[in-house]
C-alpha cells in the first residue's frame, strides 16, 4: 500500500484526497449505529490523519472528543496537520495527550470509538502512550472502529499477536491486507479514489522497496556473477557496469578471453575472470557453476552468441542456478532453468516469437501471452517494448517509461545488469519491474538532455539517479 499510495501521488491524485476519501469511509462507519457521542484518537501519522477527517464526518451526528496522541507539532505529514488545524479552527473539541496518565480525564463512556493510533506500517510492540490507551480502549463498552488495521495489529501477519485494539469493525482502504482474514470483526474495504493503474503500472512509489539500512556491509546488497561474452564483448561490460549502478556491491563478468579482457579495460571496478577459448563451451561449465555459488544472482547471456556448443554450455548451466537472470541468446535454452529457481527471463518480441504462438502489437493484448509463458516457464517474464510488460503468471504489470532513442543497441544489456542487481535484493518480480522502469526513466532523462542519438552507455551513467526516488531527489 505504501508503493500504491505513492503511484497514485504520481499519477496526480493528491495525499490530501486520499486522506479526504479514507476519512469519509471511515466517518460513515463510525455514524452506521447513530452515535450519540463519540472519542477519536488519533496518532501523528497518516493514519491518524484519516481519523482526524473521520471526526469532522462524525462531528454533524455525535458530540466529538478527539485526542491526539502527541504533540500537533509532531504530526508528520502537511495533510494531517491541515485536518487537525480544520478542527481547531472549528472550535472542535481535542485533546493532545502527552502522558498516559491523562487518559484518567477522557470519558470512554461513549457510543463509539474511532481508532486511528497506528496504521499499516507500524510494527513490534506497543509503546506509550499508545499501550495505555489500547488497554483502555478494550475496557470500554464504546463500539470500536479502526482505520485500516486495529491498532498494534502488523497487516503482514496471518494471525494476530501481542497488545492490540479488538476492533468492532475496521475500515480498510483500496484492498484487505493480509491479517483482516483473521480479524473477529466486519471488515469493510473503502473506494478511496485509487485507480488501477497506481497497481498496474510501475511508478515511482515501487523504488521506495530499495531503501537501504545505514547499517549495512560490503556485499549486503548484491553479489552479481555475469557470464556473457564471445562473439560480441561490449555487451558483458554494459551490463557489469549496470548491475554497479544499479546499487550491487560486487560484481565479476566471467567470459572468453578476449571479452575478458576488454571487460577489464572498461573500468577498474569489475573484476574479471577469463575463460580459454574464444566462446563459452560445455568444458567451463563446472567452473562457471562454482563461481556462481558465492553470487547472489546470475546474469546469463549478454554477447554469448548462438554456437552450438555456447548453447550447449548454456543448456548445462541453467539447471544448476537458484537465482538467474536469462538474457539474449541464453533465452533460447529457457526451458532448462530449474522449476524451483528464482529466474527472470528478459525477452523482447521477436526472442519470445520463438516460444509462444505470436506476439500482438499492444501492451495489453500481450499481456496474456506473457502472463501464459511466464507461467508454463515458471519464471518471471520481462517483455521488452514501448510498453514493458512483466508477469509471474499470475500478477502482471506495465512499464511505460522510455522512448524511440532506446533502440539503439545495448540497451537491453544495461536492463538485465539492473534486473540482476535488483534481483539480488528483491524478489523477482519486483526487481523486474523496477528494473523496467528504472532503464526507461534512465532512457527519458537522457534524451531529455541529450536529444536523440544516445548511446547505451548514457543510460549506465543515468541509472543511480534514475532508481532515486522522488524525496531522495
Amino acid at each position: 500500500m505504501a508503493v500504491v499510495d505513492r503511484n497514485a501521488s504520481a499519477l496526480g491524485v493528491s495525499p490530501d484526497r486520499l486522506m479526504e476519501n479514507a476519512g469519509a469511509a471511515l466517518g460513515r462507519e463510525a455514524k452506521r449505529e447513530d452515535p450519540d457521542d463519540a472519542v477519536v484518537l488519533a496518532g501523528t501519522g497518516n493514519n491518524g490523519g484519516d481519523a482526524l477527517v473521520a471526526a469532522r464526518f462524525l462531528s454533524n451526528v455525535a458530540d466529538v472528543t478527539t485526542v491526539l496522541l502527541g504533540r500537533s507539532s509532531r504530526i508528520r505529514s502537511q495533510e494531517a496537520s491541515e485536518s487537525w488545524r480544520i478542527l481547531e479552527r472549528s472550535e472542535a473539541n481535542l485533546v493532545e495527550l502527552r502522558d498516559s496518565t491523562a487518559l484518567d480525564d477522557l470519558n470512554f463512556d461513549v457510543d463509539v470509538v474511532v481508532d486511528g493510533m497506528l496504521g499499516v506500517g507500524v510494527s513490534g510492540g506497543l509503546r506509550e502512550p499508545v499501550a495505555s490507551a489500547v488497554e483502555t480502549v478494550n475496557g470500554s463498552d464504546a463500539r470500536v472502529v479502526s482505520a485500516d488495521v486495529p491498532s498494534g495489529v502488523d497487516p503482514d501477519v496471518e494471525e494476530p499477536s501481542g497488545g492490540y485494539v479488538d476492533a468492532d469493525a475496521v475500515v480498510t482502504f483500496h484492498d484487505e491486507k493480509r491479517v483482516h482474514g483473521a480479524l473477529d470483526a466486519r471488515v469493510v474495504v473503502a473506494d478511496i479514489g485509487i485507480p488501477d493503474s497506481a497497481e498496474e503500472l510501475v511508478g515511482q512509489g515501487d523504488l521506495w522497496l530499495l531503501q537501504r539500512m545505514p547499517d549495512a556491509h560490503k556485499g549486503d546488497h548484491g553479489r552479481v556473477l555475469v557470464v556473457g561474452g564471445g562473439p560480441y564483448t561490449g555487451a558483458p561490460g554494459l551490463t557489469a557496469r549496470a548491475t554497479l549502478r544499479a546499487g550491487a556491491d560486487l560484481v565479476e563478468v566471467v567470459a572468453p578471453e578476449r571479452a575478458a579482457d576488454a571487460v577489464a579495460s572498461y573500468s577498474p571496478d569489475l573484476i574479471t575472470s577469463a575463460l580459454d577459448g574464444d566462446h563459452l563451451e560445455p568444458r567451463h561449465v563446472d567452473g562457471v557453476a562454482e563461481r556462481a555459488e558465492d553470487a547472489d544472482t546470475i546474469v546469463v547471456g549478454p554477447g554469448l552468441g548462438s554456437a552450438d556448443e555456447t548453447l550447449d554450455a548454456v543448456g548445462e548451466l541453467l539447471p544448476r542456478l537458484d537465482n538467474a537472470v536469462v538474457d539474449a541468446d541464453a533465452l533460447r535454452k529457457i526451458d532448462t532453468v530449474d522449476e524451483d529457481a528464482e529466474v527472470i527471463a528478459t525477452p523482447h518480441a521477436g526472442e519470445l516469437a520463438r516460444h509462444v504462438d505470436g506476439v500482438p502489437d499492444g501492451w495489453r493484448e500481450r499481456r496474456p501471452v506473457v502472463e501464459g509463458f511466464a507461467e508454463e516457464e515458471g519464471v518471471v517474464t520481462l517483455l521488452k517494448g514501448r510498453y514493458d510488460v512483466v508477469s509471474d503468471g499470475s500478477e502482471t504489470r506495465a512499464s511505460r517509461t522510455g522512448n524511440p532513442g532506446m533502440t539503439v543497441g545495448g540497451t537491453g544489456d544495461v536492463l538485465a545488469g539492473v534486473c540482476g542487481a535488483l534481483s539480488a535484493r528483491l524478489g523477482c518480480f519486483d526487481a523486474a519491474c523496477i528494473a523496467a522502469f528504472a532503464n526507461g526513466r534512465a532512457g527519458d532523462a537522457v534524451v531529455e538532455e541529450k536529444g536523440y542519438g544516445i548511446t547505451a552507455t548514457d543510460l549506465v551513467e543515468a541509472l543511480p539517479q534514475a532508481l532515486r526516488k522522488d524525496e531522495d531527489v
